[in-house]
């Protein structure tokens, strides 16, 4: 059985900051900011949330198809899909734009600064779900805000259960459009951050919401993750990281992890139990997709 995976496929031009952001920002002066960073290290990756999670499903054996535009510069993107063994008949090629990109640049405490180019993703909607045949589950991760509405509703027309995962795509919707698309999910994950803002902007609790979903997810770092279901909370501890590298793509990492479990029917507990451990191997890597899962760490 596949599992859609809708959302961004970018390349990732990621830089290391040796310093520490806030040793650079004057608090009081930040309606005058003006800041540059030194980067002695700059290297470029497949990336996106799309294709991190995409990445992760095939690092756990899982059939994926992710619903996601490319622009004329990627090919390479699509040659190492298919090396990948994913399903790249969901992907179009829009050969007038570039693929989306992003410049992600990371102090020594592990913050990140980012800017994102959408390129061929701002126009994602002209990509539908038209093709349901045997899918178990989907993903809505960050994606263009048209194309986020759409699918979500082929999705539920479907009758394809999704997990919703705005990101850092939340604060394109109001809180009326939020409340409409948790009430055609089934599932929710956001990290903390996420969490409060969607709280903000619903004006609900994270238990209020739980009760309108299977379950809401809320991952924090190194410190795991909760559970929210009835409007109860589990706290799932984290995982120790053999060591800290880069924390780009932890998240989709935890949320492969999390598709994983529920399309083989693991209790949701569980399958966040393995997006820990997921993301604390990620960690130890640089970049969102050089990661690889060991049969002894997946069996740990």
């Amino acid at each position: 059985m596949t599992i859609l995976v809708c959302g961004s496929l970018a390349f990732d031009t990621i830089m290391d900051f040796e310093g520490r952001f806030a040793d650079h920002i004057l608090p009081d002066q930040l309606h005058i900011l003006n800041v540059a960073f030194l980067v002695p290290a700059l290297r470029r990756e497949f990336g996106g949330c799309a294709g991190n999670i995409a990445y992760g499903l095939r690092q756990l054996g899982a059939a994926v198809r992710p619903v996601a535009t490319l622009g004329a510069d990627g090919q390479d993107y699509l040659q190492r899909l298919r090396a990948l063994g994913v399903d790249v008949s969901a992907v179009r090629v829009l050969p007038q734009h570039y693929t989306a990109q992003a410049m992600i640049m990371t102090d020594r405490d592990n913050n990140q600064i980012t800017a994102f180019h959408p390129g061929a993703m701002a126009l994602a909607h002209t990509n539908p779900i038209t093709d349901t045949a045997g899918v178990r589950l989907a993903i809505l991760s960050p994606d263009g805000k048209q194309a986020t509405w759409e699918h979500a509703h082929q999705l539920h027309a479907a009758g394809v259960p999704f997990v919703f995962d705005p990101g850092q795509g939340l604060p394109l919707f109001d809180g009326e459009e939020l409340r409409r698309l948790l009430e055609l999910a089934d599932w929710a994950a956001l990290n903390d951050y996420e969490a409060r803002l969607l709280c903000d902007r619903t004006g609900l609790t994270l238990a209020a919401l739980s009760q309108r979903l299977r379950a809401l997810v809320v991952t924090l770092g190194e410190h795991g993750c909760e559970v929210w279901q009835g409007g109860q909370r589990t706290v799932v501890p984290g995982e120790r990281a053999s060591a800290v590298v880069d924390p780009t793509g932890c998240g989709d990492a935890f949320r492969a992890a999390l598709l994983h479990g529920l399309a083989n029917g693991w209790d949701i507990v569980e399958a966040a139990r393995l997006g820990n451990r997921l993301g604390a191997i990620k960690v130890a890597s640089r970049g969102g997709q050089n990661w690889c899962l060991s049969a002894r760490s997946a069996a740990n």
